[in-house]
């Protein structure tokens, strides 16, 4: 006889601090998961104050405002007959935790406090939570009043336990311990847990989504049971995009997966499956029942409720299917593209200002907003209500219905080509034929006069005049010319950006786009404060080389040809002046390193943590049949040198989605120093012995063979 039960997991778009917000989009995940016959309900984490609250998590307001959000839930009939799962911070004893809250028809169950927290690379669990560390072990919690007149109880379980309900047993866990060598799913399994339950606040990186699919299937894999992933959606309000992903597994195979990018607020997947599978598929796992025998037990809450139906023969269980992963360019033109439009609407601005210089960065910026703008005219054609709403606010057009993205692209992005002397008329020609095939607001104009009215008051004063190296002019001198011009687009870009709209006769103002790369922040080969100064940046946590991949991708995907010519041209700032009328700059040679090896460089010192010593010997055998020991040396030395002397400038980096983790936004992510010593005394000459050493020992070598 089979016992099936119809579950349900979600996906939503939580807002740090928007507990009205946050509250409906409970409500409603929970009435759709009803509505398709689900007994129980799981959120993700945090859900109810949002997972990214960071400092505010220390405020009592924070604490009280879920606490009445929660009030709101168990006195609202949409929960009733259903298991709700929720998150929140709850202050027990004096102490903050991260929990699960589960209740059934206004009675708390569990709070279930997290054992294991993120406090890694962007999290920082520990800074506001304390894990709870008494494994197995339950205490009474004291719930305010406000909540002992809704539950009619004064105490309810708190810890580290599983409900047992009349047909089975649901054990959870909660993010970050899923990732950890021990999970609790093990031993819950082994216990007898049939479902595990995870609430996640896991943001995107390029190509994670493997690794979250394959540890959900793992578990199941080698203890068998169905295991649920729910999962924060959107921005949260700073730099991390969560991409959704949410699932439903059974005995290592994926019966229900959920968008991993989406503009859809709530998303709730349902499976039903057969508890009856579960259980034969461990009683041939021998090693599995031996080790079962020798657990230690959890304590139970026991539920006074079923998660099956008892006429259930009939009805239809759900299959199998085969995960679909995106590739890393998808993911550049759909995870970006969602984090913009959540600022977009959230900000209540009215489009986005881009300046648009020709090259690959900032081609890649505008393919991200048209990414946007068709991601955005998909969701209103498949009936999206709060799509179409949000779109005609922030354009202020109450009876607007977006079809065309080219045309939703001429009203939400303004592309701006600012030209100096030093422009070539092939960047010119490729920033307007760009702007014209993704249908943008384009603007032309020159920063010239700008450029001698500055520099004209400078030598007012100094009685001396600037000239580039090319004219005969120093270093410094050089160097000030090319930074002029660049902090000039930086003012002239915010100065459009707010008044441009005005100009037209529409309402509201734009967000500046910033176009920095990972590679170009990590080197810090950008000017302070120049256009790459911005309100935020999509591509900041982007690579060269992933970026140039996506470039290919929309001009193939979208049908944009002027990419290929963009595609094709050589990287160059066009700060100092042509040769002939063409360009004598580019950056690679400006920096003395190419974008693939500063890729290679950033996943070193940050993933590797690697310092100059232990990167150059790292980089000796990966580069062994490339470069000699001394041109290695060379270049790991000229990296740390530029990026010791560049580090001040992470600290005004504009916010950038996060893409990957050897971001060096120092704001959340990189905590390092700003101001080092630059000429890595000690460092560097460590690497200069060991050179002369594998020189001396090659050059025996070849004595030898003589």
């Amino acid at each position: 006889m089979g016992r099936k039960v119809t579950v349900a997991t979600c996906a939503l778009n939580q807002w740090a601090l928007d507990f009205e917000g946050n509250l409906h989009r409970i409500l409603r995940s929970i009435e759709i998961a009803k509505n398709k016959g689900a007994r129980y309900r799981l959120g993700p984490e945090l859900e109810i104050c949002g997972y990214g609250c960071w400092d505010h998590y220390y405020e009592s307001d924070t604490l009280l405002h879920s606490l009445e959000v929660l009030k709101a839930l168990l006195e609202s009939p949409v929960t009733q007959d259903i298991i709700c799962d929720v998150g929140m911070p709850v202050m027990h004893r004096n102490v903050r935790y991260n929990c699960r809250v589960i209740f059934l028809n206004r009675r708390i169950l569990l709070i279930r406090p997290k054992t294991a927290l993120a406090n890694q690379a962007n999290y920082r669990e520990l800074r506001w939570f304390t894990p709870w560390a008494r494994s197995r072990q339950t205490e009474e919690h004291l719930l305010p009043r406000t909540l002992q007149d809704v539950t009619n109880q004064d105490t309810v379980p708190f810890g580290d336990a599983v409900l047992a309900t009349w047909d089975t047993c649901v054990g959870s866990e909660i993010c970050e311990e899923l990732w950890t060598p021990h999970s609790p799913h093990i031993d819950m399994g082994l216990d007898g847990v049939e479902i595990f339950t995870n609430a996640s606040g896991s943001h995107h990186v390029l190509r994670k989504a493997h690794t979250r699919v394959d540890l959900v299937t793992m578990a199941t894999t080698k203890n068998g049971g169905i295991y649920l992933l729910a999962n924060q959606k959107g921005c949260d309000g700073d730099r991390l995009y969560y991409d959704g992903c949410a699932m439903v597994a059974m005995n290592g195979s994926v019966f229900a997966q959920g968008a991993q990018f989406s503009l859809d607020d709530v998303e709730v997947l349902t499976a039903t499956l057969d508890l009856e599978d579960v259980r034969s598929y461990r009683a041939e796992i021998s090693s599995r029942n031996l080790a079962a025998s020798r657990v230690s037990p959890y304590p139970r809450v026991k539920v006074d409720f079923a998660l099956s139906c008892s006429e259930d023969l009939l009805q239809p269980v759900s299959a199998p299917v085969q995960w679909r992963y995106h590739s890393p360019e998808e993911e550049i033109s759909l995870g970006p593209a969602c984090w913009l439009w959540d600022f977009l609407r959230r900000s209540r601005q009215a489009g986005f200002f881009l300046p648009l210089s020709g090259g690959l960065d900032s081609a890649a910026c505008a393919c991200v907003v048209y990414s946007m703008c068709r991601q955005v005219c998909q969701a209103v054609a498949s009936g999206n209500e709060e799509v179409l709403a949000d779109v005609r606010v922030i354009l202020d057009q109450s009876s607007y219905t977006p079809q065309d993205p080219r045309e939703l692209c001429g009203r939400l992005l303004t592309t701006c080509y600012m030209a100096s002397e030093n422009s070539s008329q092939e960047t010119c020609r490729r920033a307007r034929e760009l702007a014209g095939q993704i249908g943008s607001h384009h603007v032309g104009l020159s920063i010239d006069p700008a450029v001698r009215a500055v520099l004209g008051i400078f030598s007012l004063v100094t009685g001396k005049s600037p000239v580039f190296a090319a004219q005969g002019g120093s270093s410094r001198e050089n160097l000030a010319l090319q930074n002029v011009q660049a902090r000039i687009r930086m003012v002239i870009a915010y100065l459009f950006a707010q008044l441009s709209l005005w100009s037209r006769g529409a309402r509201g103002g734009l967000l500046v786009l910033g176009t920095t790369n990972v590679d170009e922040s990590l080197l810090g080969y950008l000017t302070k404060y120049d256009c790459s100064s911005a309100d935020i940046n999509p591509i900041g946590g982007v690579s060269k080389t992933d970026l140039r991949a996506f470039v290919q991708f929309c001009m193939e995907r979208f049908q944009l040809p002027a990419l290929q010519g963009i595609l094709s041209a050589p990287a160059t700032a066009e700060l100092e002046p042509l040769a002939n009328g063409q360009v004598s700059q580019t950056d690679e040679e400006d920096m003395g390193l190419t974008y693939v090896e500063l890729s290679i460089f950033g996943r070193l010192r940050k993933t590797a943590k690697a310092g100059p010593y232990s990167m150059f010997c790292k980089l000796l055998n990966m580069w062994t049949n490339t470069c000699t020991p001394r041109q290695v040396a060379e270049k790991v030395k000229r990296f740390f040198s530029k990026y010791s002397m560049n580090r001040h400038k992470m600290t005004t980096l504009t916010p950038a989605y996060h893409a990957e983790n050897y971001s060096p936004d120092d704001n959340r992510f990189d905590l390092r120093p700003f101001l080092y010593n630059a000429a890595w005394p000690w460092q560097f000459q460590r690497i200069d012995t060991q050179v002369l050493q594998l020189e001396w020992k090659a050059q025996q070598d070849l004595d030898d063979l003589d």
